[in-house]
């Protein structure tokens, strides 16, 4: 049984997946470009931990309230990392990612129609008018971007370099940094199991870019990657202790 377990629980989450994003579809249609239509398909996504098997726990949610607007930094370790983003993510927030999640067929549709933010990495000078973008998004209409720096998927390998955009922007918009940091769950993940992995999201105390230039972004970004690092090392040993506090 539990070896087709896997076999199981990946078609029933591709087609989760793709019932959150039509649903979401169809709430773009009705008002393109609305960040409500996020919430419309994390709403329904973020269940797709229970047909993973996935325990998810957000620490200190309470930060990101408190820090609105702001751009919201997070590591990235596989296309499984959406489901914690869909349970942790606030209304009023939008991301940015890579044109080519156009391609994926109705996700990509949904994603661009539902405000968020798309980004040629292949061109330097149309990545940094999209941080343009962001930061004005930010300003001018409150709304907060979240952002994952390292760019790629990590898939497991630990915390990659962060790049410098996401820190320009939040100087740009002279708005703080929440850095959200969860364990390394794809190096222990089993979806044979019934109990497939443990997800713990901890938001960290904001950083401030008041007052900030843009010359600051590198040693801002260094800070950030070296905070992380140390919540991602802590919660990865509480993790494999099996002694999680939940609180």
């Amino acid at each position: 049984m539990r070896l087709m377990l896997i076999f199981i629980r990946i078609p029933l989450v591709i087609l989760w997946t793709a019932f959150a994003a039509t649903a979401g579809l169809i709430a773009c249609i009705v008002r393109p470009f609305s960040t409500k239509n996020i919430k419309v398909t994390t709403n329904i996504l973020h269940y797709g931990k229970y047909i993973l098997g996935m325990k998810i726990i957000i620490r200190n949610r309470e930060i990101m309230d408190q820090n609105r607007p702001c751009v919201f930094i997070s590591n990235h370790q596989d296309n499984l990392d959406i489901f914690a983003g869909a349970f942790a993510l606030p209304k009023n927030t939008v991301s940015i990612g890579k044109k080519d999640i156009l391609l994926i067929p109705i996700f990509g549709l949904y994603y661009w129609l539902s405000g968020n933010i798309l980004i040629n990495r292949q061109n330097k000078r149309k990545a940094f008018q999209a941080m343009d973008i962001a930061a004005k998004t930010i300003r001018e209409k409150k709304i907060s971007v979240w952002i994952m720096p390292e760019g790629t998927r990590s898939r497991g390998k630990g915390l990659l370099p962060f790049k410098k955009g996401p820190f320009i922007t939040a100087i740009k918009a002279q708005v703080p940094i929440v850095p959200v940091a969860w364990n390394n769950y794809i190096q222990d993940i089993d979806l044979n199991k019934w109990h497939s992995c443990t997800i713990i999201l901890d938001v960290l105390p904001p950083m401030q870019t008041t007052d900030l230039k843009f010359e600051d972004a590198t040693a801002m970004k260094d800070e950030a990657f070296r905070i992380m690092s140390e919540a991602v090392a802590r919660l990865d040993l509480e993790v494999r202790s099996g002694k999680v506090i939940r609180e």
